[in-house]
């Protein structure tokens, strides 16, 4: 099984980017998935998920500028982000399953795609 982030990038402050996360080896289809990112010198944060039926959740920095969604004929999974802000700086991570309410973390994680938002 594997997760593939990509489409990171630099993007000045207030732009818009789309990530995407291909899965393959399984279908995610009836797991949450979810993005995590980790800011330069910090910890790894929750960003935002989105559940089998398509249920979301989002971190509050990030609540009106960021929408998760799926698609899972590609079993792939995107967050659109808006009016990004520097402090949006991370390595951006996608991972599955994740369960919205509550249980283990993760099990698979792609190996991560940085975004850098200039000032």
């Amino acid at each position: 099984v594997q997760l593939q982030a990509f489409g990171g990038g630099l993007v000045q402050a207030g732009g818009s980017l789309r990530l995407s996360c291909a899965a393959s080896g399984r279908s995610f289809r009836s797991s949450g998935m979810a993005w995590f990112r980790q800011p330069p010198g910090k910890e790894r944060e929750f960003v935002a998920a989105i559940g089998s039926v398509g249920t979301t959740v989002y971190r509050d920095s990030v609540k009106g500028r960021f929408t998760i969604s799926r698609d899972n004929a590609k079993n792939t999974l995107y967050p659109q982000m808006n009016s990004l802000k520097p402090e949006d700086t991370a390595v951006y991570y996608c991972a599955a399953p994740y369960y919205l309410s509550s249980g283990p973390p993760p099990r698979y994680w792609g190996q991560g795609t940085l975004l850098t938002v200039s000032s």
